[in-house]
């Protein structure tokens, strides 16, 4: 990579961090007009037509047959199951609290990868995990639902347990593909899965006031493309680990856009419980391995 091109990356993080931080606080914005599920349906409906357009103007590769499976699975779980779960989780839980609860995708998807590849978890691996998996106890602690199927951090954790399928499902075909291609494809087969709720949720839109159309706008452009865009250059410059290390802003930007649109801050048990689970996820990234070091 160039040095003129370098010097984007700092913009770059700025851009992905602002828009999937903006999903938090802007989901629970359209709530308010729209069911979760038709919302999910509209946002990633106008995502997917932009990614065909892009797929066709690009001439992206065509994937093989045999990974149309993992392909597959990546849009059910990465798109369809995801936002189902977490437009659910936040119809009860806050922004802020959601963001934290599914701050622990990366923890669930390294314990995954014990399970599907050769990865080994280290000791601050294993000892981060139950320390992130404490602070959302903390955090649910403060919920009148508390931690049930039905309850907001319930659908919220549940999201994350997809996200992390997802990370793991997509590895090998960003690999071979790239991964603004494998976005693209993962956003159309996502949509699709979403389509049984797209009547109803054009219905409800039609009838929502301006607020809805913005917020649907705004999800469907600026978090589910821009952001994987730009995340995508950010990746292939610093590298997966470190540009991992800058989703720790995620949780504390959205707190400040949840004040900004919603005019909520998080309650004192919410911060602690945060507090906790970006500590675990912290801890769960540090490598025992000293000789790497050497």
């Amino acid at each position: 990579m160039s040095h003129s091109s370098r010097r984007f990356i700092p913009l770059c993080v700025l851009v992905a961090v602002l828009s999937w931080a903006s999903a938090y606080p802007v989901v629970r914005l359209a709530l308010r007009d729209l069911p979760p599920l038709p919302l999910a349906a509209l946002r990633y409906a106008l995502a997917a037509l932009l990614a065909a357009m892009w797929l066709l103007v690009s001439r992206a590769p065509v994937p093989q047959w045999r990974d149309g499976p993992r392909l597959l699975a990546c849009g059910v779980f990465g798109i369809t199951l995801y936002n189902v779960f977490f437009n659910l989780g936040e119809t009860t839980l806050s922004s802020g609290a959601t963001s934290l609860v599914i701050a622990t995708g990366p923890i669930m998807a390294g314990l995954l990868a014990v399970l599907f590849t050769q990865e080994r978890v280290t000791g601050w691996g294993w000892l981060g995990s139950l320390t992130s998996f404490a602070g959302v106890a903390v955090i649910v602690s403060g919920q009148k639902e508390g931690l049930t199927f039905g309850s907001g951090a319930g659908m919220a954790l549940i999201a994350a347990f997809c996200a992390a399928m997802y990370t793991v499902l997509q590895r090998p075909l960003v690999q071979r593909y790239g991964g603004l291609t494998v976005t693209a494809y993962v956003l159309m087969i996502g949509a699709f899965f979403l389509l049984p709720w797209l009547r109803e949720g054009v219905a409800h839109l039609s009838h929502a006031p301006a607020r809805a159309w913005w917020c649907v706008a705004e999800l469907g452009l600026v978090p589910a493309v821009i952001g994987y865009a730009v995340w995508s250059f950010v990746i292939g410059a610093l590298g997966a680990a470190r540009g991992a290390m800058m989703l720790y802003f995620l949780p504390p930007v959205t707190f400040i856009l949840a004040f900004l649109l919603e005019g909520v801050w998080p309650d004192l048990i919410t911060l602690l419980g945060g507090v906790v689970v970006l500590l675990g996820v912290g801890m769960s990234r540090i490598k025992r391995d000293s000789k790497k070091a050497t």
